[in-house]
């Protein structure tokens, strides 16, 4: 028995996703997962076989417990002393489509197929996206 091994030019569907109400982290997940193409049969790791997400409504993602209050978002300028931390809360006030975009991508690969797959990603913080044209399905999880 042969072993099926897809190859690049499969056809490519384009997805969004309302993120209104839905836990921050299990979506990102399963957002990852799309992207990556494990929702698919001939999903092979060595090759690009995801489909194009676009997320709308970020600004309307829930995060459980106590993690708006503890949980930082750090990046370093690059100098001595620059370690930068900024609350949850205040990123998800400012920039919730920034920090979906970030999670998603560290569950991807981090490698050369990973780069490919992230820029499949579309994320916006309101209802509105400018991806029309390709007809996109809705994605219920």
């Amino acid at each position: 028995m042969k072993t099926y091994m897809a190859n690049s030019n499969l056809q490519k569907q384009w997805y969004v996703v309302d993120a209104e109400g839905k836990t921050f982290g299990r979506l990102a997940s399963q957002v990852a997962a799309v992207l990556i193409g494990k929702h698919k049969p001939e999903y092979t790791p060595n090759v690009d076989t995801g489909d194009y997400v676009i997320v709308i409504n970020t600004d309307k993602l829930v995060l459980t417990g106590k993690k708006l209050d503890k949980k930082f978002y750090y990046r370093h300028t690059g100098y001595p002393g620059g370690l930068k931390a900024t609350k949850y809360r205040d990123l998800m006030a400012t920039k919730s489509d920034f920090a979906f975009y970030r999670a998603v991508e560290r569950m991807l690969p981090k490698n050369t197929i990973g780069k490919q797959m992230i820029k499949k990603l579309h994320v916006y913080a309101g209802s509105e996206h400018k991806h029309q044209a390709q007809c996109p399905k809705a994605l219920e999880f």
